[in-house]
This record gives C-alpha cells, sequence and structure tokens, in this order.
C-alpha cells in the first residue's frame, strides 16, 4: 500500500502527509477493503467477500464489487457515490472522482463481460457513467458528468451527454482533473456559428429584431411549442 499512498502524494495538488492519507482518505480505504474483498472472492467465498465489501461501503461511501479487477494505484479522490460493477477491469494509475459509475446497460442479451475496461493513466471526472463492456483507451479522459457507451481511443478527452470526442494526444496527465481548462462542446459550437452567421445576415439585409441570440431563439422555440 505504500506506493499507492505516494501516487496519492504526488498526484493530489492537496499534497497530503502519510497520515492524512491513511486515516483521512476514503478512497484509500476503498481499496484496502477491496483488496481484502476480491482475494475471498477468488477463494470462492462469495458471501463473505460481499459482506467485506459491503463494510467498505458502509464507512466509505465507495461500491467496489469484490468481482472487480484493479490495477495498481487507484486514485479515487473525494470518492462518495462511486459504483464499480463486477466486471469491471480498471488499469495501473486510474484516478477518478466522487460520484463515477463503471456500470452495465442491462438487457437479456447482455454478454459476461458487462462492465467497463478501464486501460492504465485515465482519469474520469466526477459524475461520469461509463456503461457497458466497452474500453476507455490509455490515457484518455473523461469529462464531469459524461455518459459515455462505445469506446475513447487512447489519449482521447471526451466530454457530454452522449459522450462525444472533443480533441486527442494532448499530453496532460498527471494534473488534476486532466482535462482542459476550457472544455468545448463540437455541438454547441457549430450551433454558436451558426448564430453569429443568422446575425452577419441579417445585419447585411438590413433586418432587425428578435433571434440573435442563443437565448432569444431559446424563447422563441418554447414559445412556439417546438
Amino acid at each position: 500500500m505504500s506506493g499507492l499512498i505516494k501516487s496519492i502524494q504526488d498526484r493530489d495538488p492537496a499534497h497530503p502527509g502519510i497520515f492524512e492519507v491513511i486515516f483521512s482518505y476514503p478512497g484509500f480505504h476503498a481499496v484496502g477493503f477491496h483488496r481484502a474483498a476480491h482475494f475471498l472472492w477468488g477463494m470462492k467465498l462469495k458471501g463473505l467477500a460481499r459482506f467485506v465489501s459491503h463494510v467498505g461501503r458502509f464507512f466509505t461511501g465507495i461500491e467496489i464489487h469484490p468481482g472487480a479487477q484493479m490495477g495498481k494505484n487507484l486514485f479515487i479522490d473525494h470518492g462518495m457515490g462511486v459504483v464499480i460493477g463486477e466486471t469491471a477491469i480498471i488499469g495501473d494509475n486510474v484516478w477518478m472522482y466522487h460520484a463515477v459509475t463503471l456500470g452495465g446497460k442491462g438487457g437479456a442479451d447482455e454478454p459476461v463481460k458487462r462492465h467497463p475496461t478501464i486501460e492504465d493513466d485515465v482519469i474520469l471526472g466526477s459524475g461520469a457513467q461509463v456503461l457497458g463492456p466497452i474500453a476507455i483507451g490509455k490515457g484518455s479522459k473523461v469529462g464531469a458528468n459524461s455518459v459515455v457507451t462505445s469506446d475513447v481511443p487512447a489519449g482521447c478527452t471526451v466530454v457530454g451527454n452522449p459522450a462525444r470526442l472533443i480533441h486527442c494526444k494532448e499530453s496532460d496527465q498527471g494534473k488534476a482533473y486532466g482535462l482542459p481548462r476550457q472544455l468545448v462542446d463540437p455541438v454547441s459550437e457549430v450551433i454558436d456559428g451558426l448564430l453569429k452567421d443568422v446575425k452577419a445576415l441579417k445585419e447585411q439585409a438590413g433586418v432587425k429584431g428578435e433571434g440573435d441570440s442563443e437565448e432569444e431563439y431559446r424563447k422563441h422555440w418554447k414559445g412556439s411549442g417546438i
């Protein structure tokens, strides 16, 4: 566990001391509970494994199924509300924030592998929902409150619901949150460009009136029942 403590100290911008991590970081405690529960699960003591997992959830607010596979140095920052499903696989040096879900999508035809595979060095923003037997590639980043239901290539960043790719191969691993300071939704960017074009055309035609801003368009759409 010393390697995990050191990795938390290195990655957390608060730079906590050793005893601060040991006594005050629920993500650290959750990993410890999971290691014990996963060992019991592998020994076919599933009832006892589920009990240990339940105790860990009670003390940390983090629910990790004992069947989930976990690599080295998982840093669950804050952690409350995190849920990790039975067939989830997590690589090394993954960083996730509170309310992240690694879940299944449901359905009678679900394959045996129901939950995501999170490869090394991935960062999952708070509230991210990663669902189904998909893969989040090495070094990728998932924005806060994003809903991801398809594979994410290595080194890429996705945001939104449903999640959309915004860029790839930007090297900012190890930074808190690991996401650009200004997240740009490509759909909103296109809409904004169209609104500017409409405004410019109206000015050229000498037409004045409402509907030159996104807020005014929203009012118009709401009033028209569209």
